[in-house]
């Protein structure tokens, strides 16, 4: 890198940029992390405060504002909510139907060698699925299918913070149709500026009664919105190397020096410094064209109890995080290549074309690939 081009701003690279590798390397986090509460070993590695897998979905959040502000910007409303419904909930419902006549009855039959009860004992497969189809996730357990592993009755503990990141697709949904909000970067600031300050004074909506989807909302919408003005820095003024490593530093004076709202404070120079680092770090040719990472997000948790079923936690944490490992990019590449990409190839043939953005659609926890996130917070409802 030459001194002209360290100091010179250009556009976002939108396909030549190491998004799809930089949200599989958070996910592999939240699994990584996650290690510890599926083999009953505490709460693993953190930092500040917060878990591993919680700084994971710091960074998927913050990449996910960036993407999708980028795509509502560029798109009218029901594209938008059409693209990100096809995005979300496909794979999503997917991963609860085999979850819950493949996984839960094959756990069932290892640890009881019998089925017997399967479809009547509460809470029943058919009901894990319904219970759970809207995002917001009402029910972990599927009868007597995890009575025996270290974290009982949670067959699933990454999928409830989709339902906080669809939400904040929603509000980029809303914002994006208002005229202050496109033409202007000074409303995203103030209204992330607001979230982080609600966030600070959260104890007071405990006292107030206000319920855990507040308090977690509260929690990941700071990081989202500072992906959005990440978005609207770069569309205005380009990447800059001095401003990323800037950036880079701030963030990390934030999250060393702030207590309490650290990592929410840190939000629009961590989403800087990100995308500054996907545009300098290569990728795989195979991850820059085949997008596993909602896939691997979505399946970590279920291949983590089903090995912890067959003794696979007893043999070390390395062992059983690279078994998982494994077998979590097995579901995550066939989810992609069977379920995500069909789909999203189906909306993008039906839909119509309409100008393009500096920022390729996607998302952070469940991004697209060329045309293809989130997305977790404390991975596991015992983080919450």
């Amino acid at each position: 890198m030459t001194s002209d081009s360290f100091l010179r701003s250009r556009p976002f690279p939108s396909h030549r940029n190491s998004m799809n590798m930089f949200r599989l390397v958070f996910a592999a986090m939240v699994l990584f992390a996650h290690s510890w509460f599926t083999a009953g070993q505490g709460t693993g590695p953190g930092f500040r405060g917060e878990n591993l897998g919680g700084w994971a979905v710091a960074g998927f959040f913050v990449l996910s504002g960036f993407l999708i502000t980028g795509s509502r910007i560029s798109h009218n409303a029901g594209e938008f909510l059409v693209h990100r419904v096809a995005r979300i909930f496909p794979a999503f419902l997917v991963c609860l139907a085999i979850t819950a006549f493949v996984f839960a009855p094959v756990a069932l039959y290892a640890q009881h060698h019998s089925l017997s009860g399967y479809f009547s004992t509460p809470s029943t497969p058919l009901n894990y699925i319904w219970s759970n189809a809207g995002l917001h996730m009402d029910n972990y357990g599927i009868g007597q299918s995890l009575d025996t592993v270290p974290y009982k009755d949670a067959w699933d503990g990454s999928l409830w913070t989709l339902y906080y990141e669809f939400l904040c697709y929603l509000i980029i949904w809303v914002l994006g149709g208002l005229l202050v909000f496109r033409r202007s970067i000074v409303p995203m600031i103030v209204l992330w500026a607001l979230s982080v300050l609600n966030y600070a004074g959260l104890g007071l909506a405990q006292r107030l009664g206000l319920n855990q989807d507040y308090l977690l909302l509260s929690r990941l919408l700071p990081y989202f919105l500072g992906g959005s003005i990440a978005y609207f820095v770069i569309r205005r003024w380009g990447i800059s190397p001095v401003i990323g490593i800037v950036s880079a530093l701030a963030a990390a004076a934030c999250i060393c020096f702030i207590p309490g709202f650290g990592g929410q404070a840190s939000a629009p120079f961590l989403a800087y410094a990100l995308i500054w680092l996907s545009t300098l770090i290569p990728q795989p040719a195979f991850i820059a064209r085949n997008d596993i990472s909602y896939g691997f997000y979505i399946y970590a948790w279920p291949m983590q109890q089903l090995v912890a079923v067959f003794g696979g936690a007893s043999h070390g944490m390395w062992l059983y995080w690279a078994i998982t490992a494994v077998l979590t990019t097995a579901f995550a590449t066939a989810s992609w290549f069977l379920v995500e990409r069909p789909v999203l190839r189906l909306v993008k043939r039906s839909r119509v074309v309409v100008p393009a953005s500096p920022v390729v659609e996607q998302s952070a926890i469940a991004g697209q690939s060329h045309g293809g996130a989130v997305g977790p917070a404390p991975a596991a409802p015992a983080e919450q």
